[in-house]
């Protein structure tokens, strides 16, 4: 995608929509410092990139439709695994109860 404005409001809306949805706050590059990407923080997750395709991601999307996670690496690489987010809000809500089930305990 070439650059220009188009794609510029297409990423801050993502982050934007992806920030009300789960939590998240975006950082921004701060003039004085390394050039560096938008990421936004999402509390359990840490800090990320928000990416957007028309139609890019159509093949991770077709992997998903059947499975819960797709754990893909590529040679010489770490492993990474992706998942629809609203699985893992239920493995992140879960983890939450059972914080709270140990914290009863101690």
């Amino acid at each position: 995608m070439s650059g220009g404005r188009s794609p510029k409001r297409k990423g801050d809306a993502g982050e934007v929509e992806f920030c009300k949805l789960y939590g998240g706050r975006r950082t921004f590059w701060q003039p004085g410092r390394a050039k560096t990407p938008d990421t936004v923080d999402v509390p359990y997750l840490g800090k990320g990139e928000i990416k957007r395709r028309g139609r890019g991601f159509q093949s991770l999307y077709n992997w998903l439709a059947e499975n819960d996670f797709l754990a893909m690496r590529a040679d010489r690489k770490e492993w990474l695994v992706c998942m629809k987010m609203d699985d893992l809000k239920l493995i992140l809500g879960e983890m939450d109860e059972l914080k709270g089930v140990q914290n009863d305990h101690i």
